[in-house]
């Protein structure tokens, strides 16, 4: 365990044990939470997993949703908490579950459960990866450094022979690598790259979606249950605030409308990719709802509050981490206390770095 993984354990098991989390309760907890997920499979192995927090297991999958009942909380789907959040109408508390991206072990491990368990879900599904044409970029460099005692990045344009060769290297490796691709360069170009360090160490990128993702056949059979939402996702996963505005538009346009084609529906909500503030922007929720949509989530950390009923096109969620697979944390995050002292501590810190270090407590999605 990692020493950011053991200070927010550690922070969740003081909220627990002081009761601060359910003093706070009344004040923090809202009137419900959004849940964010990608990847349901059982826990791999190895030392080198720089995406695991976008992976729980099954096990862990049932456990939140008993825990979130067990809370007092019904779980809906998304359609009915925006418009209990619209007409600010409603007693009891409420819960929505939704995965990003598309995964075929969505419909092969988690549907199965959450189906016996008579629990609604949302996938947002991005077209792109869905027909094998846009980059799972973030695994493929997982590959790429896991396989590889070194790689050689042009950073700058200059090749750079950076070491890989443990683990802690390789996790040095993998951040310094995305930090370039997520910060420094544009979207395009970032795609670029990806797909030439691809072809530099041979990792197949059409053949890793086809591993990971869902084809039409699949996401059409899931979009069948009732208990299922299909919402938009962009099409090629691109960070919107980072494209101009047409471009923007183009790719939420493009993945909107290969949705309603293959799904015979248009689809109401959409997630923004990635979970960075620099990668969604009010433009982006103006162009959303431009378009039409009903609602818009994002990746920021937090419970569902009457304010967010003024703006359903940035609503907040609540990520289960893959890294902090305990039912504990669920019920403290649905006291909303994390939350608020989050934005406490980024209130306070006026830009003094704390406000980066103690964003760690919610990791986002790539």
């Amino acid at each position: 365990m990692g020493i950011r993984q053991k200070a927010v354990s550690r922070a969740f098991r003081v909220l627990k044990g002081s009761g601060i989390g359910r003093m706070m309760a009344p004040l923090t907890q809202g009137c419900g939470a959004v849940f964010m997920m990608h990847h349901v499979r059982p826990a791999r192995t190895g030392d080198f997993q720089p995406n695991a927090h976008l992976e729980i297991t099954p096990e862990f999958l049932r456990l939140a949703v008993e825990r979130i009942r067990a809370n007092g909380y019904e779980i809906i789907s998304l359609d009915e908490a925006v418009d209990l959040l619209k007409s600010g109408y409603g007693h009891h508390r409420y819960a929505v579950l939704t995965f990003d991206d598309g995964y075929r072990d969505n419909l092969e491990v988690a549907y199965p459960i959450l189906k016996e368990l008579q629990a609604p879900f949302t996938v947002f599904v991005t077209t792109g990866l869905v027909e094998r044409t846009t980059e799972l970029w973030w695994l493929a460099l997982e590959e790429i450094i896991a396989e590889n005692e070194e790689v050689v990045f042009t950073q700058a344009g200059e090749q750079n022979g950076i070491s890989c060769s443990t683990t802690a290297e390789k996790n040095t490796c993998f951040e310094r690598i995305v930090d370039y691709l997520t910060l420094e360069v544009g979207e395009l170009d970032q795609r670029k790259i990806v797909r030439a360090l691809s072809e530099k160490y041979g990792v197949d990128l059409a053949a890793l979606a086809d591993a990971q993702m869902m084809n039409w056949d699949e996401v059409r059979e899931l979009a069948s249950d009732p208990l299922v939402t299909i919402g938009a996702h962009t099409h090629s996963h691109y960070a919107l605030a980072r494209l101009d505005s047409s471009s923007a538009r183009a790719d939420v346009t493009k993945g909107m409308k290969l949705l309603e084609k293959e799904l015979g529906r248009r689809q109401k909500h959409f997630a923004y990719p990635y979970g960075k503030s620099h990668a969604v922007s009010l433009r982006d929720a103006d162009i959303l709802r431009d378009i039409g949509f009903s609602s818009s989530v994002t990746t920021l950390p937090g419970v569902l509050q009457s304010v967010n009923a003024r703006d359903p096109m940035m609503l907040p969620r609540v990520s289960l981490n893959g890294r902090f697979q305990d039912p504990a944390i669920v019920d403290q995050y649905l006291t909303g206390a994390p939350f608020a002292l989050y934005r406490a501590a980024r209130w306070a810190a006026s830009g003094f770095g704390v406000r980066s270090g103690f964003s760690r407590f919610f990791p986002s999605t790539r």
